[in-house]
């Protein structure tokens, strides 16, 4: 049976577990749903008597997905329609159909996913993840999101501004920002919380941040040393100069953040805590899609691998 990994070929996580697949025997095909349907066709057969095709076709040749038993939701990327469909309402209907089209077909898919694109879905909401983390145990920062700016006040005035950081929903690589502890001068702007809601928490203070990559029932924990770095409030700024180790977690921890996963519906997943001083260990985030090459590269952990193997040896349920 053949893997189909959902990403660019340009990705290189992609490229990482598709090279490990193919060293254990198994066969990988790469599509990039941004070529749908300029560059790569779709053809959803059903036949009055229980036959029935589902078709990738382009370039490289055809994607039959009766050949397919495992998927890797890696990085799906946008349909790009025609520069021929000028007017808006029919560029937003022929949006709409292809994202009918597509999404119909996943669900129809009998294979294993890593991960479930309904789950992965859900599994991406912060606010989700903040209640799925307090119902198994784990501890989370005192937490405000809201578009109210005299609720944000309260919340500030409470911990202190010094001791407030605040996050969006969303990284867009055209929008991409970072966690930020609040500065003085941006109380003045506090008003603006009111056009969208803000994520604001307690900020903790580390020991280390820890990227802890789960697949299946492994777990890769890995300490990032962020408080060495010129920018400790969020360590993907200055990644560089962070010593990244492997580390050991306790194992009430390891039960909770696998308990967290198995109630979000997640197979794979990138969690983010934070290790205080006083030995806690504090959930911020989990992304469904996270980056883990530079914690392998780094800690020798073999997340490519596991990967790759958890694809090639799947069973459709």
């Amino acid at each position: 049976m053949t893997v189909l990994v959902i990403a660019t070929e340009s990705d290189p996580h992609t490229r990482a577990v598709v090279g490990t697949i193919e060293d254990l025997g198994g066969s990988a095909e790469v599509l990039d749903l941004s070529r749908v349907p300029q560059r790569t066709s779709l053809s959803i057969r059903y036949t009055c008597c229980g036959e029935r095709t589902f078709q990738f076709g382009g370039e490289g040749g055809t994607i039959d997905l009766a050949d397919v038993g495992a998927i890797w939701w890696r990085r799906p990327q946008q349909p790009q329609l025609s520069s021929e469909i000028t007017d808006p309402t029919h560029r937003l209907f022929a949006a709409n159909e292809t994202h009918e089209a597509l999404s119909g077909l996943w669900y129809a898919l009998d294979a294993f996913w890593i991960n479930d694109p309904a789950r992965d879905h859900v599994a991406h909401r912060k606010v989700k993840q903040l209640r799925v983390a307090q119902d198994v145990g784990l501890r989370i920062p005192d937490t405000l999101i809201t578009c109210d700016p005299g609720a944000a006040r309260q919340f500030i005035d409470r911990h202190g501004y010094r001791a407030v950081a605040y996050k969006s929903f969303s990284a867009l690589e055209e929008e991409w920002r970072e966690t930020r502890v609040l500065r003085d001068e941006e109380l003045e702007l506090l008003d603006a919380v009111r056009f969208a809601p803000v994520i604001f928490q307690e900020y903790i203070e580390a020991v280390y941040d820890l990227r802890i990559s789960v697949v299946g029932r492994e777990v890769f924990p890995a300490a990032i040393h962020s408080q060495q770095t010129d920018y400790p409030a969020d360590f993907r700024m200055d990644m560089d100069n962070a010593d990244i180790e492997p580390v050991t977690l306790p194992q009430e921890v390891t039960h909770q953040l696998l308990d967290l996963m198995d109630r979000l519906g997640l197979v794979y997943g990138a969690i983010d805590m934070r290790l205080r001083e006083d030995g806690r260990y504090v959930f911020l985030e989990v992304n469904p899609a996270g980056q883990w090459l530079f914690i392998e590269e780094k800690t020798r952990q073999p997340i490519a691998a596991s990967l790759a193997r958890a694809l090639v040896t799947a069973h459709a349920p």
